[in-house]
Parts: structure tokens; C-alpha cells; sequence
């Protein structure tokens, strides 16, 4: 049974070890000091948010994390799932749905209109769970990098 909880300032060690194996995933890096604050905003639960998922023996197995927003189509807000990653052997056993509908349940209580997010076209595995609990929208990602 996957336990999800929000993340505490006492699960950083595991969150880190997951958080590197997210952008790793993607191919990505950040450095330190924007780890460390991503870190403690989420721990802070001010802007951001996050949960930590574990496995029946108490291993942390997954890591989501999200935010929101005030949007124009609505007097409400949107939910931003914006990273999810789980442990590559523990994949397919769930963990995904759970911290997807974990955040669902946030969001709906928080009194969002939506939960949505994004992910990259070749991450088939993962677009399978999403095509099962959302619905695909067909909008295209566009973005501008800006300078520091």
C-alpha cells in the first residue's frame, strides 16, 4: 500500500535522491542553490507544494510537487502538477495514480477548477497513466527562456 504525506524538512535526503533521479530522467540540471530553495519553498507550503510517496516497508518511492494560479477563465484557481517522478522499480505499481490523485484531492479541496500538467511526447510510459485519469487537451508548449 503507497502511502503519500506532504514533504517535511525530515524527508530531504530521500526527496533529494528522488529529485536527481527526476531531472536525470529528463536529462536536466539545476544548480544547488535553486534545489535548496525549491526544497524549502515546498516544505514552507507557501507557494509551492509537495508530498513524498512510500512504499509498505517506509521507503520513499515517488515525489510530486505543484502550485497555483489564478487564471481568466475562471474566479478560481488552477493546479500546476508541475513534477512527478517515481522510482524506476516501483513503476507500474500505482504510485503515479496515487500522487496524481493525491494532488486531485488537494486541489479539489483547495477549491481549484483543474489539475493539470505537462510532460514530454516520448514519455510514453508515463502518458499511459495520464491518458487513463485525464484527459489529453491538445494544446502545443511554447516557451520564451528568459534571461536571469
Amino acid at each position: 500500500m503507497t502511502i503519500i504525506a506532504p514533504l517535511t524538512a525530515a524527508d530531504h535526503d530521500e526527496w533529494l535522491t528522488l529529485w536527481h533521479g527526476y531531472l536525470e530522467f529528463y536529462e536536466a540540471s539545476v544548480s544547488r542553490s535553486v534545489t535548496e530553495s525549491t526544497f524549502a519553498r515546498i516544505v514552507a507550503d507557501d507557494d509551492l507544494h509537495g508530498a513524498i510517496a512510500r512504499d509498505d516497508e517506509g521507503r520513499a518511492v515517488g515525489i510530486v510537487h505543484w502550485l497555483t494560479h489564478p487564471a481568466t477563465w475562471t474566479t478560481s484557481t488552477y493546479t500546476y502538477l508541475e513534477d512527478l517522478f517515481v522510482s524506476p522499480g516501483t513503476r507500474g505499481g500505482g504510485v503515479g495514480r496515487s500522487l496524481i490523485e493525491h494532488v486531485r484531492a488537494w486541489a479539489e479541496a483547495a477549491g481549484s477548477r483543474k489539475v493539470y500538467w505537462l510532460t514530454h511526447e516520448t514519455n510514453t510510459a508515463a502518458r499511459a497513466l495520464y491518458d487513463r485519469v485525464a484527459t489529453g487537451t491538445g494544446f502545443v508548449h511554447y516557451e520564451i527562456p528568459l534571461g536571469r
